[in-house]
């Protein structure tokens, strides 16, 4: 078979590509920009196809793209790295994944923490209340975002909003922002 002068789909060329040996932070950073302009719509894509959500598709694209720059930063293989931020990003999310399982899965123990004791209120009509004011707050939180509950979690375990937005990876202020609308969600189903 004759060989083809048509560009490679897995090869990306990249911006000094050819001569690493002068790479800076900055040249790194104009490739990695690059390559997020060609691969991200597609990497989106994909991760979509995975069933997640649309903020948790740009969270491991995010995360992929950071992986890059850290991979070109110690100078490591350059050939096929479109194909190795599908990999990257497959591996990220069965990762992501994974966390979900394991928050469902710890959501329900909780729930049925929480119905194996009771409060030991005074009356029966006490006791009903409580319970149905219990369900009504772990419904909620149950039915905020998976992000959201990472977050409210992680509050009520006692992290600063530093410490949490470190730990997910997110903005300080996506942190302040989750935090305020979930307990606004709380406090809403509390007064009902």
């Amino acid at each position: 078979m004759p060989a083809s002068n048509a560009p490679s789909l897995v090869h990306v060329p990249l911006l000094g590509a050819l001569d690493d040996s002068n790479q800076t932070a900055e040249s790194i950073e104009r490739e990695v920009l690059l390559l997020f302009d060609r691969c991200a719509p597609s990497l989106l894509r994909y991760l979509a196809s995975l069933g997640f959500t649309a903020d948790e598709t740009e969270d491991i694209v995010q995360d992929v793209f950071l992986a890059l720059f850290r991979h070109l930063s110690l100078r490591r293989s350059r050939s096929h790295l479109k194909g190795w931020l599908f990999q990257v990003a497959h591996n990220q999310a069965m990762k992501h994944h994974g966390r979900r399982q394991r928050q469902r899965r710890l959501a329900c123990e909780d729930e049925a923490a929480i119905a194996a004791y009771p409060d030991p209120a005074p009356d029966a009509e006490s006791r009903l209340i409580d319970q149905q004011r219990r369900r009504r707050l772990a419904s909620v939180v149950n039915a905020l975002p998976e992000r959201d509950r990472r977050c409210l979690f992680l509050r009520a375990e006692g992290l600063r909003y530093r410490d949490i937005a470190a730990t997910l990876g997110i903005s300080l202020g996506g942190v302040a922002k989750i935090v305020a609308r979930s307990m606004a969600r709380l406090v809403n189903a509390d007064t009902r």
